[in-house]
């Protein structure tokens, strides 16, 4: 008896193409501190994108006879010393805050990474770009970004320039320390033997396996960001007045805290829940990327 070719790919066994990702996805939904952080800053973004949607006031329109209004139906946050509208101008600020975080961390994990790479794999080179990372981590962040700052200028893009200086080293030395461990794997050597390209073992075979650590470093980067920039911009160095940047509205309702503590507070629990989203976001990730810990659940 014949058997077509339709019953033999019915008698197939169907396997999963995605059976990683959703080994990858079960992991990631059970553990607990990774969703949390995961539902945070994914309602954070939110904010970012759908900030005209979420209120009609412009964020640098004054009011005077509204000034130091208390949180209402009309001013969910209340309003400052001008009649602006708080909650406007924290929905607004996300945008800075969350926008500065975001590209100190892509610019960060790029050079970072090469720094990173090509410091595990030239011995030569090793030692010239870790004495510049020892070199700017001897300051503290803070210090060194309002110096930078003071050379460029209290610009958004330079405060993004300053924060990407003051974070480069610490990837760069995380990068390069999981690189040296897998330059010295029996494989690399196989390769290397063969003939194998620097660049090729470098992009190819190194990197990829530096993907795991940079992500999680990634997600601590961007609270680190998000928190200096929010430093910077209350000391009067970063985003400057009157585009509104949580760190900034902070500094506007210090002098009159007690009369509007709304001016404080709001602001301030933005900052602390971005924060603590991204943390435990990277705490999950670390659990669940990290082949040597048992706390990832399987």
């Amino acid at each position: 008896m014949e058997t077509t070719s339709a019953t033999i790919a019915e008698r197939k066994p169907v396997t999963a193409p995605n059976t990683y990702t959703r080994v990858i996805l079960r992991r990631f939904l059970a553990n607990r501190l990774a969703v949390s952080g995961s539902a945070l800053v994914l309602l954070i973004a939110l904010v970012c994108v759908l900030a005209p949607l979420l209120t009609h006031y412009d964020p640098l329109e004054m009011n005077v006879q509204e000034r130091l209004k208390p949180p209402n139906a009309a001013h969910w946050f209340g309003t400052d010393e001008f009649g602006r509208d708080v909650f406007t101008r924290v929905v607004y600020g996300s945008r800075i805050s969350m926008g500065v975080g975001f590209s100190v961390v892509v610019i960060t994990s790029i050079v970072g990474l090469m720094f990173g790479l090509y410091s595990a794999y030239y011995r030569r080179l090793d030692n010239f770009l870790m004495r510049i990372n020892d070199g700017l981590m001897a300051f503290p962040a803070i210090l060194l970004a309002i110096a930078i700052l003071a050379a460029l200028g209290p610009k958004m893009s330079n405060v993004i320039i300053a924060l990407s200086v003051v974070y480069i080293p610490t990837v760069a030395r995380a990068i390069r320390s999981v690189a040296i461990t897998v330059r010295e794997q029996t494989y690399i050597e196989a390769i290397r033997a063969l003939g194998g390209k620097s660049w090729r073992v470098i992009w190819l075979h190194i990197a990829p396996n530096c993907l795991s650590p940079l992500i999680v470093q990634a997600t601590f980067i961007f609270a680190y960001a998000v928190i200096t920039e929010a430093s910077l911009s209350f000391l009067g160095a970063g985003t400057p007045p009157p585009e509104p940047s949580w760190g900034n509205i902070l500094n506007d309702g210090r002098t009159i805290m007690k009369q509007a503590w709304w001016m404080t507070v709001f602001p301030g629990l933005s900052i602390m829940m971005t924060v603590l989203g991204l943390n435990l976001l990277g705490d999950g990730l670390r659990d669940l990327l990290d082949p040597h810990t048992n706390r990832a659940k399987k």
